[in-house]
């Protein structure tokens, strides 16, 4: 059915359980899987006396953001075992979603698997899921492990 699912880690939500789905489905169709991880591009503001101490050049936070995602692709490459062909790709994206979608079409993906915040009431009107945004906007079929 599947032959290359697209899947969106992060520092977070990086556990056995949510993967095992996405595991489960590339074994049953001998398909592989994409992990991606988003960055922000953007590096974080700090308002301080001391800001020159606490300022983060372009080189040094691009720097920082390779090697924390070079951190999760090993611990979820770890997670998945060698029974499913992985691949990776790391973007650079001030929208998540908008990533995540970016890196299915670069890793020509046929679905996108992904873990989803179950937010409703109060907080799903003002804090948006990024699984919601990816079901709105993608032009693949989007599969939510939980």
């Amino acid at each position: 059915m599947f032959k290359n699912l697209l899947v969106p880690i992060n520092g977070d939500a990086l556990t056995k359980a949510e993967l095992k789905m996405a595991i489960k489905l590339a074994k049953l169709d001998e398909a592989k899987i994409t992990i991606v991880y988003v960055s922000n591009p953007i590096i974080p503001y700090s308002a301080s006396e001391i800001q020159s101490v606490l300022a983060v050049s372009p080189v040094e936070y691009k720097k920082y953001c390779e090697a924390f995602a070079l951190k999760l692709f090993a611990k979820a490459r770890k997670l998945i075992g060698s029974g499913v062909i992985v691949s990776e790709i790391h973007v650079y994206h001030p929208n998540a979603s908008d990533g995540i979608i970016e890196a299915a079409k670069k890793a020509k993906a046929d679905v996108i698997a992904m873990a989803s915040h179950k937010r409703d009431g109060i907080k799903g009107l003002f804090l948006r899921s990024e699984a919601h945004e990816v079901i709105l906007h993608s032009h693949i079929p989007v599969l939510i492990l939980n």
